[in-house]
């Protein structure tokens, strides 16, 4: 496989993770597990994170440091969700987890829009402008509303837990 194809199956795959966490988070404001796009969104975002692994690497980087946190993140979003089936603190910890698994995609997502979309980069074209700081607080911030109320509102029934 070309690198190109390779990117762009890359991209694909974060999309959709992106898209089905977005779901999943608003799932869990409902207190619904929705077992079928969680477990889509965790499948892509370890397959995101595994296959971003397999660019090339020279020596550590900032996006493999953002890989390796991504992966910590989401095994114990998988083991709170499906080894502890969200008993007791597990079930914020996975609200947490699984937020910070989808603000980890959209992070990376900012980054490569500021690299990739000419008129993004030319605004920030270091990645150390204001332009691109501030929008990646905004993010952050927008991520942190959402977790507090995932925790505050995910409280799924004890047979709807996976």
């Amino acid at each position: 496989m070309s690198a190109d194809v390779f990117t762009i199956l890359h991209v694909i795959i974060t999309l959709v993770a992106i898209g089905s966490g977005l779901i999943v988070v608003g799932g869990m404001f409902a207190s619904n597990t929705l077992p079928v796009t969680t477990a889509l969104f965790l499948f892509t975002t370890a397959l995101t994170s595994l296959t971003g692994f397999l660019f090339p690497i020279n020596g550590f980087t900032p996006a493999l440091g953002v890989g390796i946190v991504a992966c910590v993140i989401l095994a114990v979003a998988l083991f709170a969700l499906y080894k502890e089936h969200l008993v007791g603190a597990w079930r914020w910890i996975y609200a947490i987890t699984a937020v910070v698994s989808l603000y980890l995609n959209v992070f990376v997502l900012v980054v490569q829009s500021f690299v990739k979309v000419s008129a993004l980069n030319a605004l920030a074209p270091m990645q150390t402008e204001p332009p691109f700081a501030v929008t990646q607080a905004v993010v952050l911030a927008i991520f942190i509303l959402i977790a507090v109320i995932a925790v505050i509102k995910f409280r799924p029934p004890l047979q709807a837990q996976m």
